[in-house]
């Protein structure tokens, strides 16, 4: 975990540029449902239909009797919700960067059809001062956030609404270089990248930093672990790797107030993570920030802006999708971006290959959790045959039958302990006695070494079996 952690830093290039609609729908719909499309029914134009091959199905076309996008979305939803017989649930409008176009997500159940959940999105564009298209893509629940992005690429490539902004887009970009597919070597993900352009070393677990031949740069699933700054139990870590501490890990760690603006978080770690590689800052102009969807416990913004990291390769123009995770008990939070660079002469020329580039990149997520487990599997092992071990002679000393209950009961607590102390392994702490006092804590490792070497006659440390229920699990 701490390679994953450590790589985010990003020194050279920050994190930034250009994230088109299917890169912003790889970091986000993971937790939408999905949707089978409804809405064509309603309109007396003939609608173009396609099943796309990796799943999905889409509709798209003119939409009779609207003239504006919100007009469109809404006949849309209307028409569903008359098909299936439940109101959609829909998410905040926003904007389809280069497209001329608007967009919301929606979730719904078939209620006259198995009561199956759905859900999908729907994109409308103006076609002139009368008219508009709109598109709707949608799947299973179980599948849509699977099929959701090759279903965009499916719609981009053959649905071209002539807006106006449509228009002046498409003569002011280039279109998308010629990509090679590229696997890490753990398989842990993979993307296409364009002749010339190199992996930085760094990338694994799930995570793709990537720079281009012009200074292009690229980071995928890009994370920041950081620790609330606002929660007691941290602020004494803190104070820990300020003093005693200081040559250790919590000397590094990213600490942070949870819960703050998404784009001032992404900002200031980002700025964190220069300081701690012995960097200067960045210049960083924030210039649009806008809530998205996302999955249940996060919070998602799309960032816009320039930003220029010193490197002596100019201020590049930034797109950068930032979602920040849960808290967890013990007052840590991941957070993940998804990221382009561009040079802002070059942000014209390069912006669909950017976008062809982030569309492009998939993670392995069974072999990420993989990853992690081997790191904790020599933990796992000891804890397997200590939990073992217990219920072999609880198993002995009860053999009556409500001496059997009391057994189970017995190891039921066992279990709920190990638990607990794999918990505490992974996040790096240690239960401890206070002898003085006849107290047990949980503090991270090196405060608990620190405690036991200054005063072993007063602190110790407590083996698995000697936790106390409610104070240590």
């Amino acid at each position: 975990m701490e390679k994953t952690t450590t790589s985010c830093g990003r020194p050279r290039h920050g994190v930034t540029t250009v994230i088109d609609l299917p890169a912003v729908l790889r970091a986000f719909v993971l937790s939408l449902a999905a949707l089978l499309p409804a809405a064509a029914a309603q309109a007396q134009t003939a609608l173009q239909n396609i099943d796309n091959p990796g799943g999905g199905h889409i509709v798209y076309g003119h939409v009779d009797g609207e003239t504006t996008e919100a007009g469109a979305m809404g006949a849309v939803l209307r028409a569903m919700h008359r098909q299936y017989g439940d109101k959609p649930q829909v998410g905040k409008v926003f904007q389809v960067k280069g497209s001329g176009s608007s967009a919301v997500f929606f979730t719904l159940v078939k209620r006259n059809q198995g009561n199956m959940p759905v859900a999908g999105l729907v994109i409308a564009a103006k076609t002139g001062a009368d008219s508009v298209e709109a598109a709707l893509l949608s799947d299973e629940a179980a599948r849509f956030g699977t099929t959701v992005n090759p279903m965009l690429k499916t719609l981009f490539g053959v649905w071209h609404p002539a807006s106006p902004a449509a228009g002046k887009q498409a003569s002011a970009t280039a279109p998308p270089q010629a990509l090679t597919p590229y696997t890490l070597p753990d398989h842990s993900a993979s993307v296409s990248l364009p002749k010339g352009w190199k992996v930085e070393q760094g990338s694994g677990g799930g995570t793709i930093l990537a720079d281009g031949p012009n200074g292009e740069a690229v980071s995928l699933g890009f994370p920041f672990l950081a620790m609330n700054s606002s929660d007691p139990r941290v602020q004494q870590t803190m104070r820990f790797a300020q003093g005693a501490g200081r040559n250790t890990s919590y000397a590094h760690a990213l600490y942070y107030p949870y819960g703050a603006d998404v784009g001032k978080t992404f900002v200031d770690l980002l700025q964190m993570r220069r300081r701690m590689f012995g960097q200067s800052e960045a210049s960083v102009q924030l210039t649009s920030e806008k809530s998205i969807p996302a999955p249940a416990g996060q919070r998602c913004a799309r960032l816009g802006g320039k930003m220029d990291p010193h490197d002596d390769k100019g201020v590049r123009e930034f797109d950068t999708v930032f979602c920040i995770g849960p808290l967890s008990r013990m007052g840590q939070y991941m957070s993940l971006g998804y990221h382009t660079a561009v040079p802002v002469a070059l942000a014209d020329r390069e912006r669909a290959t950017m976008g062809a580039i982030m569309s492009s990149f998939q993670v392995n997520t069974q072999i990420v959790t993989a990853q992690a487990a081997a790191i904790a599997a020599p933990a796992i092992i000891q804890i397997h045959a200590i939990g073992r071990a217990a219920a072999e002679q609880a198993a002995q000393a009860h053999a009556a039958n409500d001496r059997y209950n009391q057994g189970v009961e017995a190891r039921w607590d066992s279990q709920d302990k190990h638990n607990q102390a794999f918990s505490n392994y992974l996040l790096d702490q240690t239960v401890i006695s206070d002898n003085q006092n006849n107290a047990h804590a949980t503090v991270w490792n090196q405060t608990a070494d620190a405690l036991v070497k200054a005063n072993p006659d007063r602190f110790g440390y407590v083996a698995t079996p000697n936790f106390w229920q409610g104070v240590d699990y």
